[in-house]
């Protein structure tokens, strides 16, 4: 079964007796595999001889490969077990921590734990409120049509959308030493964009770690610890249909409820800050390949090809840069304590119930964006009613008072005024403007408008790590 994963993988890891040996299938892209490999040989230094004896491959491109409806029914048995960096809900690749949290040499992005620091003084350098109140997204859009679609948010000479973009030119900012790229000097918007490449960035924690609220454009795939990410509590969903449209109603209902953004930045920084640590990193790692060992048929052995690989002979052969990282992210010592102790996995229904919250916060900002949407829309196709002066002057019969009043007996009587279209009255002051409206609107509106508050489950949901035991297992194990 195992052999069935060579198609597509780069190494094969083989631990035996806490002894890491390799075989090196295909070349990765940059140095994947090596980071990926340094991360290995770090978790069993920090948990020496606790590491059960396991025999896995490894693939370190972008996208998952295991499509689960290749393996239904009587196929089932021959899934192939792969481990990669991301998935989606169509695949079965086993989800691993990316290279990137031990460095990404090629690009001058430091391991995460000294990163983590970074960013945490960056975030102290502008306050939110004095931030630029726009959103900010700087990358390479070269790598997927979707993001070459984001160019087109940027601000021109004919339209503002409130997105700030910058094009990442990573040849010509090496040449520079790297000036321009310090992610902890990029905190300086309310407003942060995340949106995918290829497949799931390794941008997305860089982004969460900033202050700003994140504006996630629908995502389709998911890294290892995403998928306990709440949306209007950790971040601020974007459709992926109407980019433009939908990042500038977020950048404008952010910049009309500043304590509300400001409170869901700071969510996702903390729980990047506090939960994504590298001790439940390690601890995640640990558990996942404990896990895996368990479900082995087999007694692993080291394969011809393969050779035994440790910190001291991987660092000793790399230069420059990548030694530096290497020597960065280094374990010094064993965890005597232990990893947590792995909590229960979810049942099904606590799972669907889950993804029902999830799916419900969604819809609600979905449905606060197309509703701002249609009133654009149809405020744009009344410029007549855009001015009361141009109206006025369109319209040279209602110039007396007498006459227009004759004529528009409606609006003579303020109770009359009052009692028109309330819904139109409270989708131009959906939030605040008076709380006999805001109370006499549909609930449905109003849960929309303030999700993080309207029901005691979503919010006990804002604080995962602790009102929630669903959200606590998935985000932390219970120690």
């Amino acid at each position: 079964m195992l052999d069935r994963a060579r198609a597509t993988a780069n190494f094969r890891l083989v631990v035996l007796r806490g002894r890491a040996y390799i075989e090196r299938i295909a070349p990765a892209f940059q140095t994947r595999d090596l980071f990926t490999i340094w991360g290995i040989l770090q978790l069993l230094r920090r948990y020496p001889g606790r590491v059960p004896d396991l025999d896995l491959m490894f693939d370190c491109v972008d996208w998952p490969v295991v499509h689960a409806d290749e393996y239904q029914g009587d196929n089932a048995t021959a899934m192939p077990p792969l481990f990669r960096y991301c998935g989606d809900n169509e695949t079965l690749d086993v989800v691993f921590p990316d290279w990137s949290f031990w460095g990404w040499a090629e690009i001058n992005i430091k391991p995460w734990d000294a990163l983590q620091k970074d960013l945490n003084e960056g975030n102290k350098r502008v306050r939110w409120i004095d931030r630029e109140p726009y959103a900010y997204w700087k990358g390479n859009p070269d790598v997927a049509a979707i993001r070459q679609e984001l160019v087109k948010c940027n601000v021109s000479s004919k339209q503002e959308w409130n997105a700030r973009i910058f094009k990442q030119d990573w040849i010509k900012e090496s040449k520079a030493g790297y000036k321009k790229s310090n992610l902890a000097s990029q905190c300086t918007h309310r407003y942060k964009i995340y949106i995918e490449g290829s497949a799931w960035s390794v941008s997305e924690k860089y982004i969460l770690a900033c202050d700003s609220m994140t504006l996630v454009i629908k995502p389709k795939y998911y890294d290892f610890f995403s998928r306990v990410l709440m949306p209007t509590q950790h971040y601020w969903p974007v459709r992926d249909d109407n980019k433009c449209g939908s990042i500038k109603y977020a950048v404008d209902w952010g910049n009309s409820h500043k304590k509300k953004a400001q409170q869901i930045g700071k969510k996702a920084s903390k729980f990047i800050q506090q939960e994504l640590s590298m001790d439940y990193i390690y601890d995640y790692m640990f558990h996942l390949l404990t896990e895996y060992a368990k479900l082995l048929r087999f007694k692993p052995t080291k394969p011809p090809e393969a050779v035994e690989v440790c910190p001291e002979s991987l660092a000793c052969q790399a230069i420059g840069r990548e030694k530096k990282f290497m020597q960065d992210s280094m374990v010094k010592s064993a965890n005597v304590a232990g990893p947590c102790n792995l909590p229960p996995p979810f049942s099904p229904e606590e799972y669907k119930k889950l993804q029902q919250r999830k799916e419900k916060s969604i819809k609600q900002v979905e449905t606060l964006d197309q509703n701002a949407s249609k009133l654009e829309e149809r405020n744009a196709s009344k410029p007549e009613d855009s001015n009361p002066g141009e109206r006025n002057a369109s319209k040279p019969e209602d110039s007396n008072p007498g006459e227009r009043n004759a004529s528009k007996p409606k609006d003579s009587n303020p109770e009359e005024r009052n009692a028109s279209k309330p819904e139109e009255r409270n989708a131009s002051k959906p939030e605040d403007s008076n709380p006999e409206e805001r109370n006499a609107s549909k609930p449905e509106e109003r849960n929309a408008s303030k999700p993080e508050d309207s029901n005691p489950e979503e919010r006990n949901a804002s604080k995962p790590e602790d009102s929630n035991p669903e959200e606590r297992n998935a985000s932390k194990p219970k120690e």
